[in-house]
């Protein structure tokens, strides 16, 4: 049995899969893992939205326009997944 009052621990690896997250947990969740990101010099991220309807990756993109750490963004590759991911690029940490 968990105690939901611990935060969960997620990897700073550069991709983060939105699937096992609470959608209202996701406008706090993308700016601070991409501050962990950006901390570990990691400046490329890629979110894993998913295709479904499109909501979940019209809130990222919405949240994504307005961090000032963010560089750019833009829809994933077909290699890295497509209209159900996105890429990041971060700027530098001064």
């Amino acid at each position: 049995m968990s105690d939901e009052s611990e935060p969960l621990k997620i990897p700073i690896d550069g991709i983060l899969d939105l699937h096992t997250f609470r959608p209202q947990d996701v406008k706090d969740l993308v700016p601070e893992y991409l501050n962990a990101c950006r901390e570990q010099g990691i400046l490329q991220v890629r979110i894993i939205h998913g295709k479904g309807s499109g909501i979940l990756r019209h809130v990222v993109h919405s949240i994504l326009a307005k961090l000032p750490i963010v560089q750019s963004f833009a829809t994933a590759d077909i290699s890295s997944g497509s209209w159900g991911a996105t890429i990041v690029y971060l700027k530098q940490n001064h």
